[in-house]
């Protein structure tokens, strides 16, 4: 049987290291593979959506799959046009926290992660969805997306590292922020919830890091994590748990599983959108939220020896 093609789409300015090696290091492994590829170099973010779709539909066309290389943004949007067009999905993860990869045990070195996928095979993997638009990892409205901002902005400044994201982080949680009012329903039940942030998370890794009870949940649910109102010495205090693995025994916090989730913000008289971070990039919805369980998998290539130790692969 003649092995898939491959159309891999790469963020150039992901991660840290040097973008250009990598880069080098993929056309490498793909051309000594003797497949069929086209590698999509992503130099303008607002080129991305673009060229995931041109490569997800090359894909269908020769029966191939399709690759992204880049943070858990940019994983995101490719996984989004490779899941359209019904196509397997493969991921180089090059960001900085990269949990998509992590979690599912995919090598973080550029090389390895190749061959990692050049010997892949689907494997139907849970993805989460909000108003139809995929979560790899994670989405959440309110002190989150401002926190992401934040963080965008010092890592332009001081670089790219995990330092400079718990920096930013420390520094927005010591901000002063409007509660969100959000009317939540879950299983047919109405609630009303005053919260500064709510959270969705789809990574049972990140969930387990944060010590969330949910992340047991992952796969067959999505965890809700909703940040009660809180002065300023709290929120360090919920940074600091979180930081240590204990967030989910904070009496500020409220969590729980859930498999579809409607949530209706209460804003004030203009547009009927809001701001929602999803996998670390910034998009606009219009309310009301549905957040659910996709209803089909992501095929994502995976060694078979990663694939029996991946978190989050659909029972």
């Amino acid at each position: 049987m003649q092995p898939m093609s491959l159309f891999v789409v790469m963020n150039a300015g992901s991660g840290h290291g040097d973008t250009q090696i990598a880069i080098e290091i993929v056309r490498e492994k793909l051309a000594q593979s003797g497949r069929q590829y086209e590698l999509f170099l992503v130099q303008n973010p607002q080129q991305l959506p673009l060229l995931a779709g041109r490569a997800a539909s090359k894909a269908r066309t020769f029966n191939g799959a399709v690759i992204g290389a880049g943070g858990d943004g940019t994983l995101n949007a490719v996984a989004r046009a490779a899941y359209a067009f019904e196509r397997p999905f493969g991921a180089l993860p090059l960001g900085t926290f990269n949990y998509f990869g992590r979690n599912h045990h995919i090598p973080e070195d550029p090389a390895t992660a190749m061959d990692a996928v050049l010997r892949g095979v689907p494997h139907a993997t849970q993805v989460g969805q909000i108003n139809g638009q995929l979560i790899l990892v994670n989405a959440s409205l309110g002190l989150y997306p401002k926190l992401l901002e934040d963080r965008e902005a010092y890592k332009q400044q001081f670089g790219r590292n995990r330092f400079v994201a718990l920096a930013a982080s420390v520094i927005t949680f010591l901000r002063d922020h409007r509660a969100l009012q959000l009317q939540i329903e879950r299983d047919g039940v109405v609630k009303t919830l005053q919260t500064s942030t709510l959270f969705v998370g789809n990574n049972a890794l990140q969930l387990e890091q944060i010590g969330i009870d949910e992340a047991d949940a992952v796969p067959g649910q999505l965890a809700a994590i909703a940040v009660l109102p809180a002065g300023k010495s709290a929120m360090m205090t919920l940074l600091l748990r979180g930081a240590l693995g204990s967030l989910g025994a904070s009496e500020n916090i409220e969590s729980f599983p859930f498999t579809r989730l409607i949530v209706t913000p209460r804003l004030s008289y203009g547009p009927r959108r809001i701001k929602v971070a999803i996998d670390g990039e910034i998009h606009w919805f219009r309310v009301p939220l549905t957040f659910e369980v996709a209803p089909r998998p992501l095929q994502l290539l995976m060694p078979p020896e990663l694939a029996s130790v991946s978190k989050g692969l659909s029972q």
